[in-house]
Order: C-alpha cells, then structure tokens, then sequence
C-alpha cells in the first residue's frame, strides 16, 4: 500500500514536471540566455564583424556615462515620460472600472459591446497605435475646439503640461488600449455575490454608497493587478521615448541603459505595491 502511495506521487511530480518542461526550456532559451547576454554586453564595447562579435572589457563605463556623464541620454526622456504614466494610470484605471461595471449590467446589446471594447486590444498592433498617434486621430475633437492645451500650459506648470497634453492628443487611443483591464474588472465584478446587492438594497443603501461599501472593496485584488498590468503595458508602449533610444547599433551603451531601465521599471512596480498596500489596509485587508 505504501509502495502503491509513492508510485502515485512519483507519478504526480512527472506530470508536473512535464507540463512545465516546455516553459523551462522556453525560458532558457529565449529569455535567460537573451537577459544574460545583454548584461554581459553592457559591460563590454561590443563591436560586430565579419567574423563576430568582438567584446572589449568596458567595466561601468556605459552605466557612468547614462547615469552621470550624460543625463541626457536618460532623465530628458525618462522624467516626462514619468509625469505622462502618473497621468495615464489613474485615467486607464478609472475608466476601464466605469466601463467594467456599466458593461456587467443587464441591456439588450450587451455582448456586442463587451465585443467591440476588446476588439482593439486584438487588432491593434504598436506600429498601427504609432500610425493613429502621428497623424493626431487620437486626440478628442472638444479638446481642440475649445483650445483646452493652452489652457493647461497657462495654468499648469511646463513640467506637468507638456505630459497631459501629450495624454489628451492621444486620449482615445489610451482609452481605446483598455480592454484587458475591462475584462479584468469584469470578472471581478461577477465575484461579487448577488445576494449582497440585494441585502444592501433591503437596507437602503442607495447606488452611491452600494459602490463606496461593496463594489470597490470588492474590485480592490483587481485593481492591483490592473494596477500592474497598466504599468508594463505604459512601459513598453510604443510611444515610449526609452525603447527609441535602447534600439542603437552601440549595443554595449543600449544593453547598459535597457537594464538601468529595467531597474527603473521594477521600482515603479515597487511604488504600485505600496500604493496598493495603502489601499487594502483603507477598504479593511489584510494589506
């Protein structure tokens, strides 16, 4: 019997051994070897010949040239681009919720629209969302009508204007880019028992406070993880400054600002998770 126990748990652990396999392998051969080598070259004057790639020991020469030297190269793109994602978040945020719980309620229709907001996210490549963005069809025709970019450089400081300006030329595109949030939002919409809207309404709650109480903190998980989605699809938007100036043939200078970039990245995600931290511990988790 005992024997027969083991036998099933070997077995177990070679079922899930095989179903990670093709990932492990993936990983390896497409992402560690790529992220190792790109570490290696950061490190080294990388010069491409006819017979290979000849590599000069560099030491941190690239990294004190991006962070140091030349700040340029990195704060110009990178401190705008910052402001822009600190306006965009909470924009993509917002309304993909909106949309979520406005496409969860019963209306004749319903499936087409919950179709035609997610449509894009499957047709829209970078180089199309580039094209849209170029030639303005992003931007909302009320805010050139009532010339509301002047308004925002008058009254906004130019640190601050110039980015939301940037988010309003291409407002549609940026709400119209939000249909993996929407679907998330949806779903957890539908964890949401019914019977607790019921209660709340017996009670006299009106839709107000029924959102305040139940919905939000309800949404709270998904909302981080949108939260975390949202960041590295902003990151490696196509409009993104940074990804411009990684593509060089100086492949030691771009492989040292990718991973300084890199690093940047993951303590924007860092900040994310104590913005939500602050927000579970608000709506009464666990944190």
């Amino acid at each position: 019997m005992r024997a027969l126990k083991l036998h099933a748990s070997t077995l177990r652990r070679l079922e899930g051994t095989l179903f990670i396999t093709p990932w492990i392998v993936g990983f390896f051969a497409f992402v560690a070897f790529p992220l190792g080598f790109s570490l290696y070259m950061s490190f080294h004057r990388v010069k491409v010949t006819v017979s290979g790639i000849e590599t000069v020991p560099n030491g941190f020469d690239y990294y004190r040239e991006i962070l140091f030297s030349d700040g340029g190269l990195l704060y110009d793109s990178l401190i705008p681009f910052l402001r822009e994602a600190a306006v965009m978040i909470p924009i993509i945020l917002i309304f993909s919720m909106m949309v979520a719980i406005l496409l969860n309620q019963k209306f004749w229709g319903r499936t087409l629209f919950r179709i035609l907001f997610f449509l894009p996210v499957i047709f829209s490549s970078g180089q199309i969302m580039m094209e849209f963005i170029q030639q303005g069809e992003g931007s909302l025709s009320f805010v050139d009508s009532l010339h509301i970019q002047y308004f925002i450089q008058d009254y906004i400081p130019a640190s601050w204007a110039e980015p939301i300006n940037h988010v309003l030329s291409s407002f549609v595109l940026v709400l119209w880019y939000s249909g993996v949030q929407i679907l998330i939002f949806l779903a957890g919409r539908q964890t949401i028992a019914s019977s607790v809207y019921e209660a709340a309404r017996i009670d006299g709650a009106d839709p107000w406070n029924t959102f305040w109480k139940i919905t939000l903190p309800g949404l709270v998980p998904f909302l981080f993880l949108n939260m975390i989605f949202t960041v590295i699809d902003l990151f490696t938007f196509p409009s993104n400054p940074i990804i411009s100036k990684v593509n060089t043939t100086n492949y030691g200078l771009s492989s040292a600002l990718a991973w300084i970039y890199f690093v940047i990245v993951l303590l924007f995600i860092g900040l994310v998770l104590l913005v939500f931290s602050r927000v579970d511990k608000a709506f009464g988790g666990k944190g």
